[in-house]
């Protein structure tokens, strides 16, 4: 037996052949643009789930804030309190506002390190020393 080739192309393969093409272009024509619209649906979605989680990460970012805000005052006004109770204590064990004004400036001086002081007197005004800054000639 023989083998002989033919190139002859029978007409119902080709028959075939062309309606299966014409099927899937048209297949393409009508499922790409549904493609299209689902894909674009499903990253919509995707964008409105991310902002509605942002959203609830600003809001309990917001509110934990909004707590440590209320902390931080309700700390400072206990803060407050203990001073001026250590205040009242030092100024009544020193006589009365004058007594822990005098307690303050002694503290004061204490503290500094400048080469002069002038302290008030009984009248509020300071006692000066202009001859000592005149130098040995002035004297």
């Amino acid at each position: 037996m023989a083998f002989t080739s033919s190139t002859e192309v029978k007409p119902g393969c080709l028959g075939v052949g062309l309606a299966l093409m014409v099927l899937a272009v048209l297949g393409w024509m009508f499922g790409y643009p549904q493609y299209r619209v689902y894909s674009q649906r499903l990253a919509g979605e995707a964008a409105l789930a991310e902002a509605q989680s942002s959203r609830q990460v600003a809001i309990l970012e917001a509110r934990a804030k909004k707590e440590s805000a209320i902390s931080l005052a309700e700390a400072e006004v206990i803060r407050a309190e203990g001073a001026a109770k250590a205040n009242k204590i030092l100024q009544d064990s020193l006589g009365g506002p004058e007594g822990y004004l005098r307690y303050l400036q002694i503290q004061a001086l204490e503290d500094t390190k400048a080469q002069l002081i002038y302290v008030p007197t009984e009248a509020g005004l300071p006692v000066t020393e202009s001859r000592r800054l005149q130098g040995p000639e002035g004297r």
